[in-house]
């Protein structure tokens, strides 16, 4: 059973900084994509950075210049750094990984539960 473990989500006021993580953890081949999306209140769930298997890097246009992910291969571990946080940044943030699950041929993706990050003004 693979599964996605998230921390770092907390309280904050605005200009302070936040730092995400997620490991994926279980029967794993391989791990192609990694990526962080968030849902703020009342709005659908968006983009915010994304990283392939070879350290290419998108950003949504919101928080480029201010967020930076990465991540540690042999941990199966992607990281979300969050550098001067606006209120607008308040949302539920949540890992996702393609990935292709140990014995089988096929990626497949996978969420994490989400984990909250609030921004005070």
């Amino acid at each position: 059973q693979v599964r996605l473990v998230e921390s770092g989500g907390g309280l904050v006021q605005a200009g302070g900084s936040l730092r995400l993580s997620c490991a994926a953890s279980g029967s794993i081949s391989s791990i192609n994509t990694m990526a962080w999306y968030r849902q703020a209140p009342g709005k659908q769930r968006e983009l915010v950075a994304r990283i392939s298997s070879g350290d290419i890097t998108n950003y949504a246009d919101s928080v480029k210049g201010r967020f930076t992910i990465s991540r540690a291969n042999a941990k199966n571990t992607v990281y979300l750094q969050m550098n001067s946080l606006k209120p607008e940044d308040t949302a539920v943030y949540y890992c996702y990984a393609n990935l292709k699950p140990a014995g089988e041929l096929l990626l497949r993706g996978y969420w994490g539960q989400g984990t909250q990050a609030t921004v005070s003004s």
